[in-house]
């Protein structure tokens, strides 16, 4: 048995026998005390009925039918008269008197005790009440009971409740048992199956059995498998992107350098060609580096942002400025539509231009023909800026991943377009900073709207 099941087993027996004893014995003092008073309540009747039809003591007739009554009642008399001899009894000895309860006989009170046969060592409980004759005391009449008797059904109760306590008792260890199993069981589960996970298994999944804390917690499992596996996929995939990337710029600045050291070129012009190439495979190298960089600082909280008010139009028309040269050869239509009455909103020039920049050459990248639309816009004190392309577009299924580092759509025709999948995750940070807000929309073959929104602070113009 696992140790769950007796920790959970034990703290519940241990919980119901907290409950059960106390519950045990408050019945058990209950029905005790409320047997002994009513045959005290009993025999304080009898006493006090016997005591007045009691007319005379010398009427040997009338206390021989007391003493019958006593066999019918299965109750036991004694008869005292004035000076403390006893008259009459049903087989006990006389009971010893205190002088208090003596005093209080003489001054016609009744008692109650219990007392013990000299004769036989039994106990009893006793009720005395003065006999009167007229308006004198001529003696005691004393109705007594057995403790034994009393004592035989309580003992039977006593006996049920302690029967029916350890019935109820196996059958709480039974149910103890199959409760603690069933909980046990899905936390067994997902303890071997997190093991697994951290061995590298990330195809392992736990059974969802309730909608409670524990389902909860076995989908939460499931979901750090599966987000565990994405990562490491596309960690894998970042890594030979990058390796792809470092290495085309690298064997073409090795190669193209080995030329000219060597003079293996024809002419001047050849030679400058050679030279503009390794001059854009240094660019190209150094903007991946530099991607890389940012990243890790944005992670890091690292990164300072130089914060002055902007005019977001007219970065957006700089972004676009840069990105003509290749919509041009493209043959693809760029157009800006912004607002010239747009408030200037509190952000880091560079930055937000670097924003722009990223996904207007996303755009670029993925759209063959058609148009490219950047529109900005004032709504309800935020500036909006919507970035549209008519290009290959992203599948539903991986919109929810696209702004997560090392994330590329169609991987292999990614590699071939270009870009490492940082671009995204940069641009999603950056906004961030900026208390931004960034969302995707997009259909497979129609085009992707990138929807970006910054707040306007007060005050600004």
């Amino acid at each position: 048995m696992n140790k769950i099941v007796l920790k959970l087993g034990g703290t519940i027996m241990a919980l119901f026998l907290v409950v059960l004893l106390p519950l045990g014995f408050v019945a058990n003092q209950i029905f005790t005390n409320f047997y002994y008073n009513q045959v005290q309540q009993e025999i304080s009747q009898l006493s006090a009925k016997y005591a007045r039809n009691m007319t005379s003591l010398d009427d040997r007739t009338f206390i021989k039918m007391f003493v019958n009554l006593a066999d019918l009642t299965n109750k036991e008399i004694i008869i005292i008269n004035q000076q403390g001899e006893m008259v009459a009894n049903s087989g006990v000895g006389l009971p010893h008197l205190s002088e208090k309860e003596v005093e209080q006989l003489s001054n016609g009170q009744s008692i109650s005790k219990r007392v013990e046969d000299p004769v036989t060592n039994k106990n009893y409980l006793a009720s005395g009440n003065p006999i009167y004759q007229g308006n004198k005391i001529s003696g005691v009449f004393f109705v007594m009971a057995d403790i034994h008797d009393i004592e035989e059904p309580v003992r039977k109760i006593r006996d049920l409740l302690i029967l029916s306590a350890v019935g109820a008792l196996f059958l709480a260890l039974g149910f103890t048992f199959v409760l603690a199993k069933k909980m046990s069981d899905p936390l067994l589960e997902m303890e071997q199956a997190t093991r697994k996970i951290a061995k590298g298994k990330l195809d392992v999944r736990v059974s969802i059995r309730s909608n409670d804390e524990i389902g909860t917690l076995a989908k939460a499992i499931n979901d750090l498998a599966m987000e565990t596996n994405r990562y490491r996929s596309n960690r894998r995939e970042f890594f030979a992107n990058i390796s792809h990337e470092l290495r085309t710029p690298i064997s073409y600045l090795q190669g193209y350098a080995k030329v000219l050291k060597q003079g293996l070129y024809q002419s001047e012009k050849e030679k400058n060609l050679y030279l503009e190439i390794i001059d854009q495979e240094s660019d190209r190298l150094v903007h991946l580096i530099n991607d890389l960089f940012d990243l890790a600082k944005m992670e890091e909280g690292k990164i300072d942002l130089s914060l002055s008010f902007i005019d977001i139009g007219g970065i957006l028309e700089s972004a676009i400025v840069k990105l003509k040269v290749e919509t041009v050869k493209k043959g693809i239509e760029l157009e800006v539509i912004s607002n010239n009455v747009l408030p200037r909103i509190k952000g880091d020039p560079i930055r937000m231009e670097q924003i722009f920049t990223n996904l207007l050459s996303n755009a670029v990248r993925y759209t063959e023909q058609g148009k490219i639309t950047a529109r900005a816009f004032l709504n309800k004190q935020h500036v909006h800026v919507h970035i549209e392309d008519t290009g290959m577009g992203i599948p539903e299924e991986e919109i929810p991943y696209i702004f997560e580092r090392f994330h590329r759509v169609e991987k292999s025709r990614s590699r071939q377009l270009g870009g490492t999948g940082l671009g995204l995750a940069i641009v999603k940070n950056l906004v961030e900073l900026h208390n931004g807000t960034i969302a995707v929309e997009s259909r497979v073959g129609q085009g992707t709207t990138f929807l970006l929104s910054f707040p306007v602070e007060r005050g600004a113009e």
